[in-house]
């Protein structure tokens, strides 16, 4: 028969071995979540990273673009001038004037489309990693619900 002693001892002993399982649990689930921070935040670098990539890589295409153009542009100018320049009579430099300036808007507006175009895919390719990061993030938010 257990003596008042000994049921204090036991209890003692039990509750000693629940408060060091409690606090062995409660250590392991803070690691498993630190764990799990941290491999978010590195999927986080890595995408903040790519999408970096792609912007550089969106930018150095506009400015190649952009250069391009301007360089097509300069040198049907400079054409033009010279043509110009050639004209018999003032009737001849306004319609010479009029083509120019009527394949130079054509120009100008299908190279506005096409920045606008590459600048779109640039965009979809810069926030395309971050858009899975949050992605990623919002449903493993939802599954702790």
């Amino acid at each position: 028969m257990e003596t008042g002693e000994d049921t204090i001892k036991s209890t003692v002993e039990r509750m000693s071995q629940a408060g060091n399982q409690a606090f062995k649990d409660s250590v392991e689930k803070t690691l498993s979540a630190l764990n799990e921070v941290n491999t978010l935040s590195k999927g986080n670098v890595e995408a903040v990273v790519e999408s970096l990539t792609a912007a550089t890589k969106g930018a150095e295409t506009v400015g190649a673009q952009a250069l391009a153009y301007s360089k097509k542009n300069w040198e049907e100018a400079v054409t033009a001038a010279k043509t110009l320049s050639t004209a018999k009579s003032v009737q001849e430099v306004i319609e010479l004037q009029s083509t120019y300036a009527k394949s130079a808007m054509e120009a100008y507006v299908a190279e506005v489309n096409q920045l606008t175009q590459t600048l779109s895919a640039s965009f979809k390719d810069t926030f395309k990693p971050i858009n899975t990061r949050v992605t990623a993030a919002v449903e493993k938010f939802q599954s702790y619900r």
